[in-house]
């Protein structure tokens, strides 16, 4: 059984350090800092708390369709 504080998800720990990563689809995610940055993947601004990490994704991350259906929709409309 874990003890009060132990978190066994590390992209739950509310009192962790967190990266913004982005990849080439233009989708986001939230990442453990101590984690490496999988292949692909992008860090965006600076390490944050868990908050100050879901805040910005939030403010950037607008339209969470993939960056290649956008381009298809709009070369479809041409």
């Amino acid at each position: 059984m874990q003890g009060v504080g132990n978190v066994s998800n590390p992209f739950d720990d509310e009192s962790g350090r967190f990266l913004v990563l982005v990849n080439p689809e233009a989708q986001y995610s939230l990442w453990p800092a101590h984690i490496d940055v999988p292949g692909g993947w992008e860090q965006v601004g600076p390490e944050g708390s868990r908050q100050e990490c879901t805040d910005l994704i939030d403010r950037v991350w607008t339209d969470m369709r993939p960056a290649s259906l956008v381009a298809a929709m709009e070369s479809d409309t041409d």
